[in-house]
């Protein structure tokens, strides 16, 4: 219950508060791309980097992390792969139904790792997201590149570049320089990264209210139900069982667990239209997953945490 009143209604506050102004107040496309770009650009790799620099998470047997994280993700994957045929799912909805059982929303997790972990537990989900974001692109821009519909011949974004340029992960490796070398930043700069981490939880958790949509078909909602029971359930539930086979500390099996039992990031949807994936099919998992994982999430949590 403290979970839910400290983490989940505060969540669900601000993403509905997103969504409001989104749709009653300020519909501007320009200012909510922008806001976006400002949250993943600059704010949250300003606290991914604080974050690390200032937590001792690098002392622990990374295995379990790495293991417990990419194998549930390459084996449900490979499960989609597999029963595609004989359910008879077309390229672009099983495009759409890989993003929705493997993307993460960071901006959520983060809110949730800072209330079960404090300051480390955002390090160590940090730490999570180094390993979690660069799978999840190349398992969903590979299978966009192999199953998508692109009209014509339009530009497929580049795999390399989309890993080496992602800002999350740049973060990530600073922060961990840091960590692993003892080198403490100078306060000219430690201070305003500082400041620049402050908003990031709140605008990420704003800019996913006013990305939710619930356009949804009466022909997706079997797909609909079996991505998110496999995202917000089953990965989770598998990503636990491989972490604590191979001894992770509790901190460890925190940020395992949270990072694989969030809902899918509104980017999968922008992914999805570029790409030739299912869009409106992507938009429906997004909107419900973020809905039903407000549910799932502290349950999920609390069951498998020690």
């Amino acid at each position: 219950m403290h979970l839910v009143t400290s983490a989940v209604l505060p969540i669900v506050a601000i993403l509905l508060a997103g969504a409001v102004i989104r749709r009653r107040v300020l519909d501007s496309d320009d200012f909510w791309r922008g806001l976006e770009w400002l949250s993943f650009h600059v704010f949250t790799p300003a606290l991914f980097v604080h974050a690390i620099a200032n937590s001792p998470v690098i002392g622990t047997d990374p295995l379990p992390l790495i293991v417990g994280l990419t194998a549930p993700v390459l084996a449900v994957s490979a499960v989609l792969l597999v029963v595609r045929a004989p359910l008879r799912v077309d390229g672009p909805r099983l495009t759409s139904m890989v993003q929705g059982c493997v993307r993460l929303n960071t901006y959520i997790g983060l809110v949730f790792a800072e209330e079960l972990g404090g300051t480390a537990g955002v390090a160590m989900f940090a730490v999570a997201s180094a390993v979690m974001v660069p799978l999840v692109n190349v398992v969903s821009v590979g299978a966009l590149t192999r199953f998508g519909r692109m009209p014509g011949d339009g530009p497929r974004p580049s795999l390399v570049r989309s890993l080496w340029s992602n800002p999350l992960i740049i973060a990530c490796a600073i922060g961990l320089t840091l960590s692993l070398t003892g080198t403490a930043l100078p306060e000219v700069l430690a201070r305003p990264i500082d400041l620049l981490s402050q908003p990031a939880l709140v605008t990420g958790t704003l800019a996913a209210g006013a990305a939710l949509s619930f356009g949804l078909r009466w022909r997706d909602v079997a797909d609909l139900v079996a991505t998110s029971a496999v995202k917000l359930v089953a990965l989770p539930v598998m990503a636990y069982a491989v972490a604590s086979a191979l001894g992770a500390t509790s901190a460890v099996l925190t940020a395992v667990v949270l990072i694989t039992a969030l809902p899918t990031a509104p980017s999968a949807y922008v992914l999805a239209r570029r790409m030739g994936g299912d869009h409106r099919l992507m938009s429906a998992i997004t909107g419900a997953q973020t809905v039903l994982a407000m549910i799932t999430l502290p349950i999920v949590v609390q069951l498998t945490v020690p």
